[in-house]
């Protein structure tokens, strides 16, 4: 008898104690523990690797963005590339906007293509490997000689929405060059837009002894809208036909950014077999 009061004396005890103990290590334990860990952290330097999908964002276009902004900043091209291009592209990032005339922007990055773009000693093999890949898609003539580092010049470009800066892209311009008088044109690729993250040409000018029927206009944009991977793609019909320096063109529009839209022109010089495709 006196053993089982005991007992039931210890139960009134203990169990009060308990549930105090788990009610003060309730309140003060996790106090407790943050402060052993921060024991551990502080004035210690501790390297953890991290992976996630934000890992080198970056803002990209699509190509129909691409082509409509390409095309926009090459109708803006007006100013000259003396005070505007030593102000522009020390970093898209720090490009004092308001003091840009116009919307859109062309101009000369001075601060040379980023790791992720084409390089200058890469530029002319990247220009003739797209150049294969046309001809073999039936858009470039294959008469079309490669591109001779010796004979051509290739500066590279911004392309900005001023407005909305965010949209940019950088832009190789191959050119024949200038400097040697009296070169031969025949065959040779004369001007060429290259987009410096995927090197795919966005318009180009090129000398040719095929004539503008056999050159097959609409099967050259549907293959190239494909090359670049164009969407939307609709017949157009040109305001005032008078505006165009040749009668042999087809017009083609693309959906571009927002409510905007890219008209891309095919052409053809015909004295001088000059076959051009451009988006301005």
């Amino acid at each position: 008898m006196e053993t089982r009061e005991k007992g039931e004396r210890w139960k009134q005890i203990a169990v009060p104690a308990l549930a105090g103990a788990v009610l003060l290590l309730s309140v003060l334990g996790p106090e407790q523990l943050a402060r052993y860990q921060d024991r551990g952290r502080l004035n210690r330097i501790t390297v953890e690797e991290t992976t996630g999908d934000s890992e080198g964002y970056r803002y990209t276009l699509n190509s129909n963005e691409k082509l409509y902004l390409l095309a926009e900043c090459l109708n803006h091209e007006v100013l000259p590339e003396s005070e505007l291009s030593a102000m522009t592209r020390s970093g898209a990032g720090n490009m004092d906007y308001e003091e840009l005339l116009g919307t859109y922007a062309f101009v000369v990055n001075r601060q040379g293509p980023s790791e992720r773009e084409i390089s200058e000693e890469e530029i002319f093999k990247i220009c003739n490997e797209e150049l294969l890949s046309l001809k073999e898609l039936g858009v470039m003539p294959e008469d079309v000689r490669e591109v001779e580092p010796a004979s051509y010049t290739a500066v590279l470009y911004s392309a900005i929405d001023v407005l909305e800066p965010q949209n940019n892209m950088s832009v190789w311009r191959v050119s024949l060059s200038t400097s040697h008088q009296n070169a031969d044109k025949a065959h040779r690729l004369i001007e060429a837009y290259i987009d410096a993250d995927s090197g795919k040409l966005y318009g180009f000018y090129v000398r040719t002894e095929k004539s503008w029927e056999e050159l097959l206009p609409e099967e050259i944009l549907e293959d190239w809208s494909d090359y670049l991977g164009l969407t939307g793609k609709e017949a157009y019909e040109s305001e005032n036909p008078l505006l165009e320096t040749t009668s042999k063109y087809v017009k083609y529009r693309f959906p571009g950014m927002e409510e905007g839209s890219t008209i891309v022109t095919i052409g053809f010089y015909e004295g001088i077999h000059e076959l051009f495709l451009k988006n301005i």
